[in-house]
């Protein structure tokens, strides 16, 4: 089933869509940010991050270090034959 979703503002709007929903047959759900989201891609489950995660202290690692994502993918992560 196909599926949006509608950011809005002003408490009314809400109202409005739910008395929409009763006469184009359409269903409202409520979407906790708290909790994280589980989507599918391809079969494969992704799940969103915690946004509350400080990484603040592993970026002392990184900085400074010239790597980019090419150079890590062709050397941490190169497949032995």
């Amino acid at each position: 089933m196909p599926q949006i979703i509608i950011n809005y503002k002003n408490p009314k709007t809400l109202e409005a869509l739910k008395d929409f929903a009763k006469y184009f047959d359409f269903s409202i759900q409520n979407i906790d940010k708290s909790k994280p989201q589980k989507t599918s891609l391809n079969g494969v489950s992704l799940i969103s991050g915690d946004k509350m995660i400080d990484v603040s202290d592993i970026s002392q690692i990184f900085t400074g270090k010239d790597i980019d994502a090419k150079d890590l993918r062709q050397k941490a992560w190169k497949r032995r034959k």
